[in-house]
């Protein structure tokens, strides 16, 4: 028996390859395709020879424990908390306000649609199926939204509400479990319900924050063990969630168990890893994580949707009975979620905080809602037994909402999943900014002049014969000259658009540079964080064509420091003292990457890629805009050493001992590779040399 099942998990693995490769080749959703193809699972199990196919199945605990926490990790670990910051009330809107209305209106129309169809369906059932049905998953969306370059800003929106609005709906989902469970008894039910939600909520943070701060400082004393930095990262997202439900379970007061969300938990700590501990692991580790965690998540998401198929098609209950309830459910959520769309960002729209959310974003968001993971696990969490008194039929409560909830993620998956692009297009969504539409034209552009080029150097090298060197570049020179004459008719101010291109290129060398100073240990932790905030917001500023930064010190803060002042405040504590020491490395990291960006611009002019930046009078304001940059600092730097004589002398000392102790690893890396000492040698000299 054991040995079908592990032959069911890794045929199963080899059919979601299949589907994966399928997938790519249509262009469809690989969720689509998987589910689909779990739909043939029990007939092709029941030839003798496939039997073991069906030996491994989905069990609320495997669900649960295993899987959910993988894809919440893998979703949390790349989200920026300042993205979230920058868009809170939409997304805190979407997530609750917005997953409430959808909840009630499904859970009250729902009732009276069934009861219209003749069907003696409950309100507890209908807000029951409403709560699992209300939460969104953005895989297959946000696949979508990669593909066709849909704007940075709505696909977060999208991502947080997402990831926020499961700990929403799994919150509500537990509440009315009890409720079902003990009964209506009004008031005291109802405060009850309250203080539950409350405390997922408010609990399920705080553990949250504790378990990623914990784990962030843990990977810190680690570091350099790469294995064990990539065991703590698995064990953050399962260890917070099974210490959440423990909590849950055991916490008693006055005779009330106090929940916390495990959902929420790892949500946080996920992103408190993401934000804060990404920055304490090895270089090597921080560049694995996306793939680890990416495979963990293409795994789990595989088996979970083959095995939903193969869930819908060996229900008990009966599709004569079951296809006109689930076509009516169906027009409920639609409507439902249009409903709460609406209503959440018409709210949102009226606060001058935030940038406004256009109409076409809103009619995108109200058809793109995807359901997938979360709403079969919960659906499966539902005790089997589950029953009220007036529960008229044969089939059970956990039967019914089983055969509406994959309906309606049926209709999600091979409906709207395979709309979504075309309601992009329709919409316009997908529209090309400025700067994109010149970049357009100019790479083609440039495309074709290095074709051109490589065809001389083939036939220079009579690897092809000058007629057709004169073929190649004849028939290259015409789409040269038609991707111009496109061009031409572009009507923009193209040296403002030339310049915000500069600018973004500018910046992703600045990154760059910046990372491989920090992967060699040439500044630190706060100081790389504090560079790299800065740039990534103004490389979103610049590509929404935003005004730039105003001085070197906006965006100085990170998030942590935000948290921190504010705790401070709060507590009647004294500020934090500005050191002076990190300041002036701040400013001479400062100065280091604008001195890399004025080399580059000093060789653009003998670059291939003047093809694409040749407008001087682009290229000269954004090289004096640097060179006033630079001076900046160079002031600041002199300010900080002014202010304290003895740390130029600090610093020598410091920058001496670094390049003293790369001098002493580069030569021991350098005789080991020519193979004059051995990898033992080296190891034990490395030890002996490090210890003075």
């Amino acid at each position: 028996m054991n040995l079908d099942i592990y032959l069911s998990i890794f045929t199963l693995l080899f059919i979601s390859l299949g589907v994966n490769v399928l997938a790519l080749k249509f262009r469809i959703p690989y969720t689509v395709l998987l589910v689909i193809a779990g739909s043939f699972l029990v007939p092709l199990s029941q030839i003798e020879f496939f039997s073991f196919i069906t030996s491994f199945q989905l069990t609320p605990e495997l669900l649960f424990f295993v899987f959910l926490p993988v894809l919440i990790f893998e979703s949390a670990y790349n989200i920026k908390v300042r993205n979230i910051k920058d868009n809170k009330i939409a997304i805190s809107l979407l997530a609750v306000v917005g997953l409430l209305i959808s909840t009630v209106f499904i859970g009250y129309v729902g009732y009276w649609g069934f009861q219209w169809l003749g069907f003696q369906i409950p309100l507890l059932v209908t807000l029951l199926f409403g709560a699992i049905i209300s939460a969104t998953d953005p895989v297959a969306v946000l696949a979508l939204f990669k593909e066709i370059g849909a704007p940075h800003r709505l696909t977060l929106i999208f991502e947080g509400e997402s990831l926020f609005n499961d700990g929403t709906a799994f919150a509500i989902f537990i509440v009315l479990l009890d409720v079902i469970a003990h009964g209506f008894h009004g008031y005291p039910t109802v405060l009850q319900g309250f203080i539950t939600f409350s405390t997922m909520i408010v609990g399920g943070t705080l553990f949250g924050l504790f378990m990623g701060g914990l784990f962030s400082k843990l990977i810190a004393r680690v570091k350099g063990h790469e294995n064990l930095e990539i065991t703590l990262t698995l064990l953050v997202a399962h260890f917070t969630f099974l210490l959440s439900e423990v909590i849950s379970k055991h916490w008693i007061i006055n005779g009330h168990n106090i929940h916390i969300s495990s959902i929420i938990a790892t949500l946080i700590s996920s992103m408190v890893l993401g934000n804060y501990g990404r920055f304490k692991m090895s270089t090597g580790v921080e560049e694995y994580m996306n793939k680890f965690w990416g495979y963990f998540a293409f795994v789990s998401n595989s088996l979970v949707f083959l095995l939903m198929g193969l869930l819908f098609t060996s229900l008990t209950i009966s599709l004569d009975i079951a296809w006109l309830p689930i076509l009516m459910i169906i027009l409920v959520v639609v409507i439902a979620r249009a409903i709460s769309i609406y209503l959440s960002i018409g709210i949102h729209n009226q606060f001058q905080s935030e940038e406004k959310i256009p109409l076409n974003w809103q009619h995108l968001m109200a058809w793109g809602s995807l359901r997938g993971s979360l709403a079969l696990i919960m659906v499966l969490l539902i005790p089997d037994n589950m029953t009220l008194p007036d529960w008229p039929y044969d089939f059970s409560i956990k039967e019914f909402i089983i055969a509406i909830t994959i309906g309606s993620i049926y209709f999600t998956l091979l409906v709207k999943a395979n709309t979504i692009g075309r309601m992009v297009r329709w919409l316009k969504i997908d529209a090309l900014l400025a700067y994109e539409k010149l970049s357009y034209h100019k790479s083609k552009a440039l495309i074709y002049m290095d074709i051109m080029k490589k065809s001389k150097e083939l036939m220079d090298s009579q690897q092809i014969s000058a007629e057709q060197h004169q073929k190649f570049t004849a028939y290259y020179q015409r789409k040269y000259k038609k991707n111009y004459a496109h061009f031409e008719t572009l009507n923009m101010d193209s040296t403002h658009v030339v310049v915000n291109m500069l600018r973004i290129y500018t910046l992703g060398i600045q990154i760059k540079e910046l990372k491989t100073l920090f992967r060699y240990d040439e500044v630190s932790e706060s100081i790389y964080k504090k560079n790299l905030n800065i740039l990534e917001t103004q490389t979103e500023k610049v590509e929404q064509d935003s005004d730039k930064l105003k001085s070197l010190n906006a965006y100085l803060t990170n998030w942590a420091g935000t948290i921190d002042k504010r705790f401070r405040k709060l507590f009647f504590l004294p500020e934090k003292k500005v050191d002076g020491r990190e300041l002036y490395l701040y400013y001479q990291t400062q100065h280091i990457l604008i001195s890399k960006v004025l080399e580059v611009m000093d060789q653009l002019k003998n670059s291939h890629l003047i093809e694409i930046f040749n407008d001087t009078k682009a290229i000269s304001n954004v090289t004096q805009m640097y060179q006033g940059l630079l001076k900046v600092t160079e002031q600041k730097m002199q300010e900080e050493i002014e202010s304290n004589q003895d740390m130029l002398d600090y610093l020598n000392e410091q920058s001496a001992i670094y390049l003293l102790q790369a001098v002493q690893t580069d030569t021991l890396n350098e005789l080991q590779s020519s193979e004059i000492i051995s990898k033992k040698l080296q190891l034990i000299l490395d030890k002996e040399l490090n210890n003075w």
